[in-house]
């Protein structure tokens, strides 16, 4: 039974669900707006949001904690150059998600995920 249990599994085990989150979390850092299934956004809306709120830290720990989380250099870069900047007075609520309909092939809810 699954009572008390908060974790979404999104129906993957571990390692595939932690890449597809930490993949999925680098898209929206970089490209910042993406297309995805309403089941995925609620999951990578609170990395995104973490990971912006370490970058604003500016110091040694919160950097190397981004540089563990995301595989590549690129969304570090552009948390620690660009984004530490555009979002230095805000408390918090870095993301927006508009739900956009249903999927044509499955009826999935799709959302869009855009920085604000």
């Amino acid at each position: 039974m699954r009572h008390q249990k908060s974790k979404v599994t999104l129906d993957r085990k571990k390692g595939p669900r932690v890449a597809m989150l930490r993949n999925l979390a680098m898209s929206v850092i970089l490209y910042e707006k993406v297309k995805t299934t309403q089941a995925k956004a609620k999951a990578v809306v609170p990395l995104v949001e973490k990971m912006i709120t370490l970058g604003k830290r500016n110091d040694l720990h919160a950097n190397r904690q981004l540089r563990s989380f995301f595989p590549i250099e690129n969304p570090v870069k552009k948390i620690v150059e660009d984004l530490k900047v555009r979002y230095a007075t805000r408390p918090g609520g870095f993301t927006r998600t508009t739900k956009i309909g249903p999927r044509v092939g499955d009826s999935a809810n799709m959302v869009l995920i855009e920085l604000v």
